[in-house]
């Protein structure tokens, strides 16, 4: 029986962990995890890729990683990995997910107190143990006490909006290229462009079926079909993830596709809007009350306009006020990505990022962007990767000679710096290096000890300092590694929409931060919000689409988007022009 992708994703995410709690090399750790990443997202066979040779072929993986996939394919898993397991067991991994402890943190607990697994730890934070050794304290156990009561710990994997997206837009281009197929699309929550999904719902139209779901049956990226009928097809991906199928006849198109877009909230309320009216709303049509066989509609915009309502964009169907602005026409028109003029926040190869200045900027142009802000991390974000006052100095010159023959294309790249709170408000950098600076971006990485009301009141303190134009993801989570920080939110839009600062939707498909709930109150309170991608290389501006769908789901205009207008002006509108 051929690998799974994430099988083979999990022993490199095993190898990594056990080599971290070994002390390898970093190189080798962060080597095994790109390996697993890239594995777990490879919308083809790994099996089949290394039986051909051809793994070398994805990015990041060599010759070494092939091979150990080869001893995989052989022995069902690696001599590597079992040596570490014969020196670690398996619940130390699972203790390095719990906040609060790394590796070598969960290797002096193993190794001193055989604490081997997160009930072990929680049962000795609870007997107070853990403050009996040297260096640890009370505080420190308090706080790992807490995460472990909190259900923190190792998250399970989740699928991120840009790797469903993406398998689901493979599968729909493949289905409207064949011949009996009259219409495909994206339905369920990754039509709406929820940040996380379970799975991913397809709807298809044909006059004949039976062949389409066949067809999509046997489609390269499917290891296992679940179900194959008359109307419907059920299938896991090689990567493990479901995708489910249906096909109608094209005069129910637009029913089905309302109806199996959602959200379930939404629906409710468009079937309680039909019964005022005396009809049945189904993913069949409108069928009156007292019974009869439904009228289906063949476009979706049918449906709404049956119940009186403008068509509503699938980001907005969330049961929040949609249907009452459909019908008195007060919709918004969203922001799209072709609305975006350039990007604010950006990395080069002078803090962690992987391409030179010059290099990030032919990116942007090729996305038809007309600027991009080089902003690098300050040095208090920890990993040796930041500039301190010297060398930001230094990278904002070198960027303005990168800038120089850039102007004469109409293209502005702009000096700025990705500068960290501090505990207290204080920015890691002066006054006089800030404001030396075309554009900074305040950030916080890391709650540093501090309580929900001691970070809002040091984010609060960074709103109000005069050189900062913008707070990067505010909340700080990672959806498949990291809860948001306890921040209030709400009182950040206040200082913000008090201050003129703007607020960051960051775009990186692991964030997606302001979620769309903070982002409407935001623009509610009159905050202007910028949708920037964090790239770390070049193919990273790509991800801009993700923070466009996310500030499309917080109800986002053109207007509401700083990045949608011209560098001159921004210069204008940001609170030091």
């Amino acid at each position: 029986m051929a690998l799974r992708n994430g099988e083979v994703a999990d022993l490199f995410d095993l190898l990594a962990s056990l080599s971290e709690l070994d002390g390898a090399i970093v190189h080798k750790v962060i080597a095994y995890r790109r390996a697993a990443e890239q594995f777990r997202t490879t919308a083809e066979s790994v099996d089949r890729m290394a039986e051909e040779g051809r793994l070398t072929d994805l990015p990041g993986i060599g010759a070494t990683i092939a091979s150990k996939v080869d001893e995989i394919r052989a022995t069902g898993t690696l001599q590597a990995l079992e040596k570490l397991r014969e020196r670690y067991p398996d619940g130390l991994v699972e203790m390095m997910g719990v906040p609060g402890v790394g590796p070598k943190t969960a290797k002096r607990l193993y190794a001193e107190l055989g604490i081997d697994s997160p009930a072990a730890l929680k049962a000795a934070c609870e007997a107070g143990h853990l403050r009996e050794l040297k260096g640890m304290g009370a505080k420190k156990e308090a706080t790992i006490l807490a995460a472990l009561e909190a259900g923190g710990g190792p998250r399970k994997h989740v699928i991120l909006l840009d790797h469903a997206l993406d398998r689901a837009e493979m599968l729909v281009a493949a289905l409207r290229a064949e011949p009996g197929c009259r219409e495909a699309e994206i339905a369920g929550s990754l039509r709406r462009r929820k940040e996380v999904v379970g799975d991913v719902d397809l709807v298809a139209s044909s006059d004949d079926p039976g062949p389409l779901l066949q067809r999509f049956a046997e489609h390269p990226g499917v290891q296992d079909v679940i179900a194959l009928g008359e109307a419907k097809a059920s299938v896991v991906l090689h990567d493990g993830l479901q995708v489910d199928l249906r096909v109608i006849d094209p005069s129910r198109w637009g029913s089905l596709l309302q109806h199996f877009t959602g959200s379930k909230a939404h629906n409710v309320a468009l079937r309680e809007r039909a019964r005022d009216q005396g009809l049945s709303l189904s993913e069949h049509g409108f069928a009156p009350l007292g019974g009869g066989e439904p009228e289906p509609c063949a476009h979706e915009a049918d449906v709404y306009r049956r119940l009186g309502l403008d068509w509503i964009p699938p980001e907005l169907r969330e049961d929040q006020g949609e249907l009452a602005a459909a019908a008195d026409g007060t919709l918004p028109i969203l922001v799209e990505l072709a609305d975006i003029r350039g990007d604010l926040h950006g990395h080069t190869d002078a803090s962690d990022g992987r391409a030179t200045p010059e290099e990030m900027a032919a990116a942007a142009i090729a996305c038809g962007l007309s600027y991009y802000a080089v902003t690098d991390h300050s040095k208090a974000v920890g990993m040796g990767i930041g500039l301190d006052p010297d060398k930001t100095v230094r990278n904002a010159a070198r960027v303005r000679a990168a800038a120089e023959p850039l102007l004469a294309q109409g293209f502005h790249l702009l000096t700025g710096i990705e500068v960290d709170i501090m505990p207290g408000g204080v920015l890691d950098l002066p006054d006089e290096v800030l404001a030396e600076l075309d554009w900074v971006v305040a950030s916080a990485h890391g709650v540093r000890g501090q309580n929900r009301d001691e970070l809002t009141a040091s984010m609060i303190a960074a709103i109000e300092h005069p050189h900062v134009d913008v707070i990067a993801h505010p909340t700080g989570r990672l959806l498949d590694g990291r809860d948001p920080y306890d921040v209030d939110v709400e009182a950040l839009i206040a200082a913000c929409a008090r201050t003129g600062t703007f607020l960051e939707v960051n775009a990186n498909p692991k964030r997606l931060d302001l979620r769309p709930e903070h982002a409407r109150a935001a623009i509610n309170a009159g905050v202007r919000l910028c949708i920037s991608s964090d790239a770390h290389r070049t193919e990273g501006l790509d991800v801009l689409r993700y923070g466009v769908d996310t500030a499309r789901r917080g109800w986002a205009t053109s207007d509401d988007i700083v990045n949608t207008r011209t560098w001159p002006e921004i210069r204008k509108l940001r609170k030091r022009g």
